[in-house]
């Protein structure tokens, strides 16, 4: 995937659409920083339901879930109590029991970017919490969304 500047979006991509409400801001009207955390891990959790590839699935024929490993967050600019905002969400990396999630949180109405968050998920057995290979759909389908790739359904991320 090209990398773009850090404060603009990604190009394609998962579009999660949301609105700031008051119980997501401070007692100044800006959301809360940690509620970015909650945006992106719904926008994820919806961008691999839209992919077919749903947690539930996972979780149920598997026994395996994905556990977040590392979160880094840039913070851009605020949004604001009322906002339209839109969470674009795109693989950077897919690796046998891991994946690198791009997510870039935006007004609805503009190209550049709030907050941009790169989170490292890991695979891991829901018994022991250890490291186990991704089943082969869902790594295929979250490799065939990376840019480059001409594989990802109609509306994935």
């Amino acid at each position: 995937m090209k990398l773009h500047p850090q404060d603009s979006a990604p190009t394609g991509g998962h579009h999660y659409p949301l609105r700031v409400y008051y119980e997501d801001t401070d007692a100044g009207g800006v959301v809360y920083h940690a509620n970015y955390l909650r945006f992106c891990e719904r926008a994820r959790t919806e961008a691999m339901r839209d992919a077919a590839i749903p947690h539930a699935e996972m979780t149920s024929q598997h026994g395996l879930m994905f556990m977040v490993r590392r979160v880094k967050l840039d913070y851009l600019a605020p949004a604001l109590l009322d906002d339209s905002l839109l969470v674009v969400t795109r693989p950077l990396k897919v690796g046998a029991a891991s994946a690198t999630i791009l997510q870039v949180v935006r007004r609805a109405d503009a190209a550049r970017g709030l907050v941009r968050v790169e989170i490292e998920l890991a695979c891991v057995r829901m018994g022991d919490q250890r490291a186990a290979r991704m089943p082969a759909r869902y790594r295929e389908v979250l490799v065939g969304l990376m840019d480059g790739h001409d594989s990802a359904p109609i509306g994935a991320f």
